[in-house]
């Protein structure tokens, strides 16, 4: 769902109620993974995708009953064996996707999960998966929750999908999984939106630029630094979550980096190369990477 927040932003604002489809589980070989979802609006329009086009129209029929009557669907599609043109996926795996309506109040709790997953906070979703019957959604974050429809039995202290949820949040993890309520009768989706990876950007230049875009494209947060405010400018990295300008080794020396973060050297000077690799090499990044050919290497190494 990570990927339609932002599209279905103005239906929330709204409280204008939409179906939702999201694929919860996946065999063998599938278009889109687990968690990919679309929307379907009262007045016909749809944003998202789940097969990249295999069964959408399928889907849209299906989301139409379900803004229809308000009741939750589920509908497994697989390979089309005897009907070439029939309802199917072209790549013969199989997916599972469940279909629920989006109403008010439902609105204003999605609303609070895309203000917390811009702003990087840990945030889940929880969705009983009973079908013929309205859906019961939860959103659990690590202050506090928002629980529209009376999940406190499955996000309670006690409860071990609750706990299980917190742990995860803690631990900053995205994902998508189901898990069994403590009565043992309820299937819950639980949607994890931890903070996105890291990637710092060292040096404003136009390899820099493209970095940016594909860093944010495979779902990075990235931060691009520069000392020369000349250069480190908004205008020139639009597609950036943050542009600094600060000598890049004083800049890493303070920020943020775990096993999620990657950094890029393109600055390309060693004045700004050697002591922020220096720090770069010690802070425990899952990646480190540097322009340069193999003399500029054999002298950073010397």
């Amino acid at each position: 769902m990570r990927d339609i927040l932002d599209d279905v932003a103005p239906w929330l604002r709204e409280r204008e109620p939409f179906a939702l489809a999201t694929v919860v589980r996946t065999w063998q070989s599938s278009p889109r993974p687990a968690g990919a979802a679309m929307a379907v609006a009262t007045s016909g329009q749809v944003i998202g995708s789940v097969s990249g086009g295999c069964i959408e129209g399928a889907l849209y029929e299906l989301a139409n009953d379900v803004l229809a009557d308000g009741m939750a669907r589920s509908e497994t599609y697989r390979v089309a064996d005897d009907d070439a043109i029939g309802v199917g996926l072209t790549c013969g795996g199989t997916i599972e996707v469940f279909v629920r309506l989006i109403d008010s109040d439902a609105c204003a709790a999605l609303e609070d999960v895309a203000r917390l997953v811009s702003s990087g906070e840990p945030v889940a979703v929880l969705t009983d998966l009973t079908t013929g019957a309205p859906t019961r959604l939860a959103v659990l974050g690590t202050e506090a929750t928002v629980d529209p429809d009376g999940l406190t039995d499955i996000e309670s202290d006690g409860s071990s999908v609750g706990l299980a949820v917190l742990d995860r949040l803690h631990r900053g993890e995205s994902g998508l999984d189901i898990r069994i309520a403590d009565d043992g009768a309820r299937s819950v989706l639980v949607e994890l939106f931890g903070p996105p990876p890291r990637m710092y950007v060292f040096g404003a230049i136009d390899f820099a630029a493209a970095m940016c875009r594909l860093g944010t494209f495979a779902g990075f947060a990235v931060t691009v630094v520069d000392a020369r405010p000349v250069f480190a400018t908004r205008a020139r990295f639009p597609d950036a979550h943050d542009v600094v300008v600060a000598w890049p080794h004083t800049f890493l020396a303070t920020a943020p980096v775990d096993e999620r973060t990657f950094i890029t050297v393109l600055t390309h000077d060693e004045k700004f190369d050697i002591p922020l690799l220096e720090v770069a090499l010690r802070s425990g990044a899952a990646y480190v990477g540097a322009l340069g050919s193999r003399s500029t290497h054999r002298r950073r190494v010397e």
